[in-house]
């Protein structure tokens, strides 16, 4: 249904400690062999051990991976080592300033920074799908300040998407609860949402 409607990645939601969307790593695997060519598929992970993180993509075979918490140093060259040619997207939650930094510090060692609402210090780790908007300007600021692609999440819908398209200027852009009711991608929100986007390509 997403790809239809002309979604150029499509990420696999593995375990995580809280969210909507999370999948069986099984599922995962058979859906990432169906994608077709010029999709990519992006496998969303909460580990943080270099080795359990290999294994998940040599079983899911999947050609993006998309790191929702911190990972430790030296990790994201391990992971170039163990994985030749599939890509490294780091997640970024947006809490304050000190979101610039970390971004500006981690985005030459990845291939992509994803900007997302959650929040990792909460006792139930927040990783993605909260449904909650964050400050826009750090999110251009970040933008401006790294060499990599932006992808900008957390809280897009139909409504919103278009400002924030216009404001960022992000590369692309993720969305999971904003196209979805009572847990299911809903097709009506899905076109409304690429329709909003559509009409900010048109205007540029």
């Amino acid at each position: 249904m997403a790809i239809e409607h002309g979604a150029s990645a499509i990420g696999l939601v593995s375990a995580m400690p809280s969210g909507p969307g999370p999948i069986a790593e099984e599922l995962i695997a058979e859906i990432a062999a169906t994608i077709p060519p010029g999709v990519s598929s992006f496998l969303l992970t909460c580990q943080q051990d270099v080795e359990t993180i290999i294994d998940q993509q040599r079983r899911l075979r999947v050609n993006t991976i998309q790191v929702c918490d911190r990972l430790p140093a030296g990790s994201y060259a391990q992971l170039r080592e163990a994985l030749p040619g599939v890509s490294l997207v780091q997640v970024v939650h947006v809490t304050g300033p000190e979101a610039v930094d970390e971004a500006i510090l981690i985005a030459p060692e990845v291939d992509a920074i994803l900007l997302d609402s959650g929040n990792q210090s909460l006792p139930i780790k927040e990783l993605g799908g909260t449904g909650r908007t964050h400050d826009w300007r750090l999110s251009r600021t970040i933008r401006e300040s790294i060499d990599v692609p932006l992808y900008l999440a957390g809280g897009l819908k139909p409504e919103n998407v278009a400002q924030a398209i216009r404001e960022v200027g992000p590369f692309g852009i993720d969305v999971c609860s904003g196209v979805r009711t009572e847990g299911r991608l809903d097709p009506q929100k899905l076109a409304a949402f690429f329709k909003a986007v559509s009409a900010t390509d048109e205007h540029k």
